[in-house]
């Protein structure tokens, strides 16, 4: 079983906030791949940039960051992309409007179930999402 890493979960972990210890948990549980999506990672770095933008972090800092973020995506996490077959699919799920879905979590939804992977995610919206449209969740330790 592959787990697949949302940007909620790549934030907490790499950055310092309310979930970092969960996230810290979650991923010391992990005992199989994780995969981490090129979209994935365009979300965590414009997630760094916001919080630069709102002087809740130093530019150098986030810089650092991402060096730390880069160095673990060349050892570990095996990569996917998002191909347009995902964008197709996301916008099925989308046009669901009951799931309450953003774009961004339609796709790494979508991702998710081309993969037949597991997500993992600290967002409840897209937790749920998941569940109706029978994509498998990790369930994610409590802080």
């Amino acid at each position: 079983m592959s787990i697949y890493l949302d940007a909620s979960v790549l934030v907490a972990f790499f950055t310092l906030d309310s979930l970092s210890t969960r996230a810290d948990r979650l991923m010391r549980s992990i005992e199989s791949v994780v995969v981490v999506s090129n979209f994935a990672a365009a979300e965590f770095t414009s997630a760094l940039g916001r919080r630069v933008r709102n002087k809740e972090i130093p530019n150098l800092l986030a810089q650092e960051i991402l060096e730390t973020f880069d160095e673990w995506l060349e050892r570990g996490p095996e990569r996917t992309e998002l191909l347009a077959t995902d964008i197709a699919t996301a916008e099925i799920f989308l046009r669901r409007f009951g799931l309450s879905l953003r774009a961004p979590d339609a796709m790494h939804l979508a991702m998710t179930q081309r993969l037949g992977t597991t997500l993992a995610t600290f967002d409840a919206g897209m937790t749920a999402a998941a569940r109706t449209l029978r994509i498998p969740v990790m369930r994610t330790p409590h802080a």
